[in-house]
């Protein structure tokens, strides 16, 4: 990767509820706001001197209103290189976390504009809806990658997935 590209520490949230259902979001990339759509967990870029953990919960909260939040270990971490909002290329390294909920109520009351304007959809899935659907999932492998987890398969490490690779 080209070291002079901005780098930008992401903390996804493999958030589970009592049914072993992941939420996930549906959105657009803000570079391309009439591209096609995709569903991705929840979490985003690390604040200034913040932790992984701390962005974790915080990215929970925001995006989802949920407080009953507790954060696991970390699952999966990758790169993709993706445009920032302005359209310039970014490196997101993410590192995605398992973290389970009782559920409750979804809010959005902590979403920020760029959030409202390009986030469609948030609901829970199934690993059965997962398998079945021919909608776009992040990271990719996603069903497998779950499915794993559900079955207890939590390396001592995170597995290192092998995506490198670039967005639209």
């Amino acid at each position: 990767m080209d070291a002079s590209l901005p780098v930008r520490p992401t903390a996804r949230v493999v958030l589970l509820d009592p049914e072993d259902r992941l939420l996930l979001m549906r959105g657009r990339l803000p570079s391309a706001p009439d591209g096609p759509s995709f569903w991705f967990t929840v979490g985003g870029g690390l604040e200034p001197g913040e932790s992984l953990l701390e962005g974790a919960a915080r990215e929970v909260l925001e995006e989802t209103g949920l407080t009953d939040v507790e954060l696991g270990a970390v699952l999966w971490c990758d790169e993709i290189l993706l445009p920032d909002p302005d359209g310039r290329p970014m490196l997101l390294q993410q590192s995605y976390i398992l973290a389970r909920t009782a559920g409750g109520q979804l809010s959005r009351d902590g979403w920020q504009q760029l959030e409202h304007d390009f986030v469609d959809e948030i609901r829970w899935w199934t690993l059965a809806e997962l398998r079945a659907t021919s909608d776009q999932l992040y990271p990719e492998g996603l069903p497998d990658l779950l499915a794993d987890v559900l079955a207890g398969h939590i390396a001592s490490t995170p597995l290192v997935l092998d995506r490198t690779r670039a967005g639209n």
